[in-house]
């Protein structure tokens, strides 16, 4: 068991951050992503004794963790490489023109580190978005010092990957402060964290209710800072009518693994089906009830997330018109899932806001719809999503043009033909989407593009090529991709 940090000791530990923000911003491109790689060199050096003790704390197996680690340790590598690339940057040059009247200044604008991140450790991915996660990489790639809450479900995995970053920082001679492991069970220390006027930033994955408070904390400082949060998705399916008539069987199969895809933890998880009533959403139902019933019942990865998962469930299943019709198997084992699929009529759904919110875990709530029309009345109806899919034939998409508008407005990420789960790590990856699925749905929290959220635009007026940031130099020292004029070039001035 890890003691809460107090609030003397996170002050102690935020000037530090602090003193190590004046000295860390200025590290070239290079060095920064020098460091993320020793980083990653030092995960997998600890890979062994990281997957015994993620293990211990979460009930994931050690393949799904193993994957895992892999996937953190590619966000740090490939962050690093965009980092030392530049791009992210945004530079943009508009040369000066003395002889026009009145004169044109020159003006040079690029990004710069917004200060200490503090990052809020997720419960359902001990490695990829925790200690060392992706929220952790963007900020260092941008050149903020970062300062984690490790979550309580798995802080001795958060301690060892700590040490980890800890020698990456001894290896790169940076000060102690670039980055801060701590612990806090208590709201309190959350809370402190946030409102710590030196925290300039909030990177979060997790509940609604968390990252809400968390936003709302941050909102009511004296000076409001930005918080990223990942917070609730019921990544909406709708199946039309063309593409459920062709392949009911196929689309039940492959919605029935996604379902219940790692016991359901997974923020992409599709908890809302919704098609029209027809035989042919019969058969899906009977197929998709089929393979939900002979699945094999998982344990959650902590008490809690159970708890959270049974009270979710329960709540859903009590509310009037709703019926379950398929459960796997039940077992009194501690923390073990249920996996479950219910449905409802698209009038229900539309009057009851219980019904619109996210169970995390292996559930989904089918939504039957007399028509097209209804269809579009429940896409109105559903908040802001990471994802939505429709299963559609080239037909399908070409007959509903407006309901294919009114899902794209839901969502971070249009899928067709296909499911949500699974989260490629790449610069066109859009993880994030309209309240209430995150905070800010202008940024994302998977890819390289993640880094602009902690770094903010400044623009240099007038100033002497000498006196310059090399980014924003003449001669263009570090062969990056710049606006100069309005035309994209890796030219000098």
């Amino acid at each position: 068991m890890y003691r809460d940090v107090t609030i003397e000791e996170l002050d102690k530990f935020m000037q530090k951050s602090r003193a190590a923000f004046h000295s860390y911003r200025k590290l070239s491109l290079k060095q920064r992503a020098d460091f993320m790689r020793e980083i990653a060199h030092q995960l997998q050096v600890s890979e062994a004794e990281l997957i015994v003790i993620a293990a211990r704390e979460t009930n994931l197996t050690e393949a799904r963790l193993r994957g895992e680690l892999k996937r953190t340790i590619f966000q740090l590598t490939s962050y690093a490489a965009a980092c030392e690339k530049g791009d992210w940057l945004d530079i943009r040059i508009d040369t000066g023109i003395a002889d026009k009247t009145p004169p044109k200044p020159d003006l040079r604008k690029m990004l710069i580190p917004l200060g200490p991140v503090a990052v809020f450790g997720a419960a359902n991915f001990p490695f990829a978005y925790s200690t060392a996660g992706g929220d952790t990489a963007c900020a260092l790639a941008a050149g903020c010092p970062v300062i984690v809450k490790a979550h309580p479900a798995h802080a001795g995995t958060g301690e060892k990957v700590a040490e980890a970053i800890h020698k990456a920082i001894k290896i790169n001679h940076l000060p102690d402060g670039v980055f801060t492991h701590i612990h806090g069970v208590s709201f309190s220390v959350g809370k402190a964290l946030v409102e710590h006027p030196l925290v300039k930033a909030v990177g979060f994955t997790g509940s609604l209710a968390g990252g809400k408070q968390l936003f709302d904390w941050a909102n009511q400082r004296k000076e409001p800072i930005p918080v990223f949060a990942e917070m609730s998705s019921t990544n909406p399916v709708f199946l039309l009518p063309e593409k459920l008539k062709n392949e009911p069987e196929a689309i039940a199969n492959m919605y029935a693994d996604s379902i219940t895809l790692g016991v359901g933890q997974f923020c992409t998880n599709p908890g809302l089906i919704i098609g029209i009533e027809s035989p042919e959403l019969d058969d899906f139902e009977k197929i998709l009830a089929s393979k939900i019933e002979k699945s094999v019942p998982e344990t959650m990865l902590h008490q809690g997330i159970s708890k959270n998962y049974f009270e979710k469930r329960a709540d859903t299943l009590a509310q009037p018109e709703v019926r379950i019709i398929a459960v796997s198997e039940i077992s009194a084992k501690e923390n073990l899932a249920v996996a479950s699929i219910a449905e409802t009529k698209a009038e229900n759904f539309i009057k009851n806001p219980i019904l619109h919110k996210e169970v995390f875990g292996p559930f989904s709530l089918i939504i039957k719809c007399t028509d097209i029309s209804q269809m579009a009345e429940v896409a109105l109806h559903i908040g802001g999503q990471l994802t939505a899919t429709i299963m559609a034939t080239d037909d399908d998409i070409m007959s509903y043009p407006e309901l294919i508008e009114d899902i794209k407005n839901l969502c971070g990420r249009f899928i067709l033909n296909g499911v949500p789960t699974g989260v490629e790590v790449c610069l066109s990856m859009q993880h994030g989407g309209p309240f209430p699925a995150t905070t800010d749905s202008r940024f994302t929290a998977v890819g390289a593009d993640g880094i602009r959220r902690f770094s903010r635009p400044i623009a240099f007026q007038n100033w002497s090529n000498d006196l310059l940031p090399d980014e924003l130099k003449n001669e263009n020292p570090l062969g990056i991709w710049r606006t100069v004029n309005n035309e994209l070039t890796k030219e000098s001035v």
